[in-house]
């Protein structure tokens, strides 16, 4: 008997180039899991060689169908799909332009309903686990980041909608939220600013936890979510957040 969480599972894990989304394919490595691995990147040296990394653009519904042809030949069929990819457009909404919020709904909300849609069909009879990784600002409004809100709120609502529409098939379908997390992005947006430890002491200081979260946090929530151990938990947006969004 194996005490793995993940034991003889097939999982997709978009976004899977830096932060959040490698390490979710670490843990899911760590507990048992066959991985298919996409980003932009053209390789991704932290991926095992037990792997299957495939990049390309998820806002190209041609290349989706790929993937999920190659998971289906790779795999016969797949558990598990974390989807972690997005992207982030800042600024004060009448400076947005049409490209910008075509750009910012694409790559967070409507190319995460392509992958649900061609990867559903590959879960096996017995059922599977979409984890979309949504936002704290999914949930609540901040000036600058109206697009990337309004994005990222329509995850919340997508996966609501096929957790209930895909409960007669056991698949589950749940939201993580995660807070300002220290990926390399950030920490590069942090080092970019002129005073960069004040603003890290600003921005730890609107959060009950007084800390930023790190991407092996988020990655521990999504595991649960993914796992067994959530059988009975669909529809649920988990905010993992240090308490920012209990205000």
């Amino acid at each position: 008997m194996t005490d793995l969480r993940l034991d003889k599972t097939t999982a997709v894990v978009t976004g899977a180039s830096s932060g959040i989304g490698e390490a979710v394919s670490s843990h899911f490595r760590r507990e048992g899991a066959r991985l298919l691995l996409t980003g932009r990147r053209e390789h991704l040296d932290t991926a095992h060689t037990d792997d299957l990394y495939v990049p390309g653009d998820l806002n190209d519904e041609a290349f989706v169908e790929r993937l999920a042809r190659q998971a289906a030949e790779a795999f016969g069929t797949v558990d598990v799909v974390v989807i972690n990819h997005g992207l982030q457009v800042t600024g004060p909404l009448t400076e947005m332009d049409h490209d910008d919020a075509k750009n910012v709904l694409h790559s967070n909300l409507l190319s995460a309903f392509l992958v649900m849609k061609h990867f559903a069909p590959l879960m096996p009879a017995a059922g599977g686990s979409f984890v979309l990784v949504s936002s704290r600002l999914g949930m609540v409004g901040m000036p600058g980041q109206v697009l990337y809100s309004a994005a990222k709120g329509g995850l919340i609502m997508l996966a609501k909608g096929a957790a209930i529409e895909w409960a007669p098939r056991n698949i589950r379908v749940n939201v993580v939220a995660p807070g300002l997390t220290i990926t390399p992005v950030i920490e590069a947006s942090i080092q970019r600013r002129p005073d960069p430890e004040a603003y890290r002491r600003q921005r730890e200081g609107q959060i009950p936890l007084q800390r930023l979260s790190t991407p092996e946090e988020i990655a521990d929530a999504i595991l649960f979510l993914a796992s067994k151990e959530a059988s009975y938990i669909t529809g649920a947006t988990l905010p993992v957040d240090g308490g920012y969004t209990a205000f």
